[in-house]
């Protein structure tokens, strides 16, 4: 079974947390031991050469722990604080923690206490003994909030990614943009058909949440195609590749069909939910323009070149010519000859151009 984009990328998700959790959990440790033997002390499984029996099996457990508990984040948490606030959903969070912590502890304890088993007792009892040192212990006491918090940072991590986007906080972290840097990208400006009779129609509280479901339903398709959200300016989104992600397979072309079709299947939803059905119209263009961090107190990486200005102006022409897309030259030149099939609408006078320019439109 093909497994799509969007579970791969969950997937990607879930082992940088098992890595990372996989590596705090070692430094913790050691640094554990550290401090311990810089005082004279023995660690709790220092003694009868039972170290680095323990070691191996903590730094397996929370392989499995981190395996785990990034499915769970990534799979059921993330999704279900996208549906709520970032305060309740650290809220779910912590409870998830809490029961997954103590069943995982009870299985890390299982196979501690079977590797040092002597007999002498039964292992039910020595088990149970076992889990009653554990719980009653300063161990547990630094264990349970320090990896509360382990959590909780991962959580909110997660939250940023979500607000700046997949990859975009990485290029924050990295300062990729911290100086300008000029790009060839491509960029679409994708907007709602006839939103100001909508809003009129069916009151701006409900037209608010009619967007708000709009763009959570595209947001799969957006990442299937690898685009780039890079604003939400009212009812209308500006979505960008890179040249190597937008020509794969047509992504740039293919975002705007899929999420016609995903928008036509899911119609009579929206029409009894909203009494109205969302359609979009798109303009496509690609050119040169300059991408970098500005701000002080919000910070964002924003891109400025007249490719943006030109990529609107082709978008606003849509209603005239009475079609959903429009394509410029520029853009069609990036496939081979044929991959498309395009009906030519002519060369087209655009605000603030001193040439017109030839536009296209899907057949």
């Amino acid at each position: 079974m093909r497994l799509s984009h969007d579970t791969k990328r969950k997937f990607r998700t879930v082992l940088w947390i098992t890595v990372a959790w996989t590596v705090i959990s070692m430094i913790q440790l050691l640094f554990e031991v550290a401090i311990l033997k810089d005082y004279g002390y023995e660690y709790r499984w220092s003694t009868s050469g039972n170290f680095f029996t323990y070691f191996v099996i903590n730094s397996l457990a929370f392989v499995l722990n981190g395996f785990i508990g990034g499915l769970v984040v990534v799979f059921f948490l993330q999704t279900w604080i996208r549906d709520r606030s970032y305060s309740r959903g650290l809220l779910y969070g912590m409870a998830v923690y809490v029961v997954l912590f103590f069943l995982m502890t009870s299985l890390q304890n299982y196979f501690v206490i079977d590797s040092m088993w002597d007999g002498k007792k039964s292992f039910s009892t020595a088990y149970v003994n076992g889990l009653k040192d554990y719980f009653f212990s300063y161990e547990f006491v630094r264990l349970f909030p320090f990896w509360l918090l382990v959590l909780i940072g991962t959580l909110i991590t997660l939250f940023i990614n979500d607000k700046y986007g997949p990859g975009v906080f990485m290029k924050f972290l990295s300062g990729r943009y911290f100086e300008p840097k000029v790009e060839d990208r491509i960029f679409m400006f994708l907007d709602l058909k006839g939103s100001t009779r909508i809003a009129e129609e069916i009151g701006e509280e409900k037209y608010f949440r009619f967007l708000q479901h709009i763009f959570k339903e595209i947001t799969p398709v957006l990442l299937a195609t690898k685009a780039e959200v890079y604003q939400y300016v009212g009812d209308e989104v500006v979505l960008s590749w890179s040249i190597k992600n937008g020509t794969k397979n047509m992504n740039c072309i293919r975002c705007f069909q899929d999420i016609s079709k995903l928008l036509i299947k899911s119609g009579p939803v929206y029409q009894s939910k909203f009494g109205a059905v969302p359609i979009f119209k798109a303009g496509l263009h690609v050119g040169r323009a300059t991408v970098g961090e500005i701000g002080v107190l919000k910070r964002d990486i924003v891109y400025s070149g007249d490719v943006l200005n030109t990529t609107a102006r082709i978008q606003s022409r849509c209603n005239e010519f009475g079609v959903l897309i429009l394509l410029s030259d520029s853009l069609l030149g990036l496939f081979p000859s044929g991959a498309l099939s395009v009906k030519s609408i002519g060369k087209v006078a655009l605000r603030g151009k001193s040439e017109a320019s030839p536009l296209f439109t899907l057949n």
